[in-house]
């Protein structure tokens, strides 16, 4: 399809592959401004990863593919989504069982003093954790030393480094400090697991979101429907959420992601007490059960519906969830890159497009952040880019 004209405004026909988050608010975005978009989607359903539905054996609300908790510190971005959906006030408390012993997460002054067996206040506290902390540890490199020199060993392998490895199925000294970034010690009793202004959950789970950020009369949505290279010819831009090495047909190797895979457990009344329980035990199997009604207190359910969840090598019939970006990814992830950057009908957006772990905050702004560029380029006539952030 080519370009028509309304006026003096062009309206050009867009592709876009994927209706999660990126893909969603993009179509949402250029179809306001007059654009055509046809948003090819490869599973039954829109809103990507961040799918939820009705659980039809307990009615409760499910999160498909593991919990979505809301939370922004961009107040752009939380008026947006406000825009859609009524939002429910939720404060994540994520609690731990280690060594047989239920704690609460992140690390906080109940955390220490249970775990010690001590009465600190918060100054006493602090002193105690930087007597413990290898302070030696002046630039760490890997994932372990990150954690020894904020809070020392006992803490370190009570609560990531089994938890770590089953994550990511490599060790902590395998692993960049940059995954766990300044580890989060709170001296004080706050025990919400997220520090942003904004927190909640939508009312009625995330999939109203899509339905009304792809319900334009200038978008078409075509579900179980892969977008292959071939197509590119028929649009005037192409705007690519999957996997970069897929656009590719893997010709420079499979980047590397984690999976999960998750079984589903029905139980009468309250199974645990809490939304989510990790377990810092490297012996028990799996990294955290997640009990689906808690996320949704203002529900009562006499039943209820749990899910283990087990973290492994994504292969290549399975959903990928979150890059490693170890030293091998990056490399590979450099050569596509280069190999995007020479498209020049095609832009990468996103978690899956860019090789990067993104919260739905982040992806959201970019994809708003995209739509804002992709508009101003269009009213120059100036070829869009092959990215709009730095994937590196």
């Amino acid at each position: 399809m080519g370009k028509k004209t309304a006026g003096e405004r062009e309206i050009m026909n867009f592709a876009i592959v994927g209706a999660g988050f990126s893909g969603a608010v993009l179509a949402h975005e250029l179809s306001k401004a007059g654009h055509e978009i046809d948003v090819f989607e490869s599973r039954d359903h829109v809103a990507g990863n961040c799918y939820s539905e009705r659980d039809s054996e307990t009615g409760i609300m499910v999160h498909r593919y593991g919990p979505h908790i809301f939370h922004t510190d961009d107040d752009e971005v939380w008026d947006y989504v406000n825009q859609f959906t009524e939002f429910m006030p939720f404060v994540n408390r994520v609690k731990t069982t280690s060594e047989g012993q239920v704690f609460s997460l992140p690390i906080n002054l109940h955390t220490i003093n249970q775990y010690f067996d001590k009465t600190f206040n918060p100054a006493e506290a602090k002193s105690f954790i930087e007597s413990i902390a290898e302070s030696n540890i002046t630039d760490p490199q890997s994932f372990e030393e990150q954690a020894l020199k904020f809070v020392g060993r006992e803490l370190y392998e009570a609560f990531f480094k089994g938890y770590t490895v089953k994550q990511w199925g490599v060790q902590p000294t395998e692993l960049p400090a940059s995954i766990l970034k300044r580890l989060p010690v709170r001296f004080n009793y706050d025990d919400n697991y997220f520090n942003h202004r904004h927190q909640g959950m939508p009312k009625h789970g995330y999939a109203p979101i899509f339905e009304k950020l792809l319900n334009h009369p200038n978008i078409t949505v075509y579900l179980n429907q892969s977008f292959t290279k071939d197509r590119v010819q028929d649009f005037d831009h192409v705007f690519y959420t999957g996997p970069i090495d897929a656009w590719f047909e893997y010709e420079h190797g499979r980047l590397g992601y984690r999976t999960l895979d998750f079984v589903r457990e029905e139980h009468e009344g309250d199974y645990q007490g809490c939304a989510v329980m990790n377990y810092g035990d490297q012996k028990v199997p799996y990294t955290r059960i997640s009990e689906h009604k808690h996320f949704a207190p203002w529900e009562q359910h006499n039943k209820t519906v749990i899910f283990k969840e087990f973290s492994r090598a994504c292969e290549e019939t399975d959903i990928p969830y979150y890059p490693i970006r170890l030293v091998n990814e990056k490399k590979m992830l450099s050569i596509y890159i280069e190999a995007a950057k020479q498209q020049h009908d095609v832009s990468f957006l996103g978690r899956l497009g860019t090789y990067r772990y993104l919260d739905m905050d982040v992806t959201i702004g970019e994809a708003l952040h995209a739509s804002k560029q992709i508009l101003a380029m269009l009213k120059k006539h100036s070829e869009l880019p092959a990215f709009f952030v730095d994937p590196t």
